[in-house]
């Protein structure tokens, strides 16, 4: 399989909260389409430093994360960010890889959006079992 990519937008979730509560406008919160790698691989959100200064997004804490060439380095831990694809989102938070790195969308919001890989046309597809709303496994 080749790799898949995802045009995705990402904002800032506490922004939206200001928002709900009249102290910004709609206008002001802070938004940035993205092109995603898909990675399945990947446990979570990735963004890279450019994109959290374009959302000004708040560090959590430092995370050691395992590379894939087997190193280990810390990585900042922001958000939380809300993930906008077709018609689906959920909100999380992402780790920070350093300078202009690939966005990887990663397993945890991919399973949280109900979407699926569509191997056969190389494409990141909302689930077509549960078309209109997102569909959540408990067991």
């Amino acid at each position: 399989m080749g790799m898949v990519y995802a045009n995705i937008e990402l904002i800032n979730s506490d922004e939206i909260g200001l928002y709900r509560r009249g102290i910004i406008s709609k206008e002001e919160i802070k938004k940035e389409k993205v092109k995603a790698l898909v990675d399945r691989g990947s446990y979570m959100l990735c963004i890279n430093e450019h994109i959290k200064s374009q959302l000004d997004l708040k560090v959590y804490e430092i995370r050691e994360a395992v590379l894939t060439d087997g190193t280990i380095r810390n990585f900042e831990i922001v958000g939380p960010v809300d993930i906008k694809f077709e018609n689906r989102s959920t909100t999380c938070r992402a780790m920070v890889l350093p300078g202009k790195s690939e966005v990887l969308l990663g397993s945890i919001p991919l399973e949280d959006m109900d979407v699926v890989i569509d191997t056969k046309s190389q494409t990141l597809k909302v689930n077509p079992e549960s078309p209109y709303m997102a569909m959540t496994y408990l067991k």
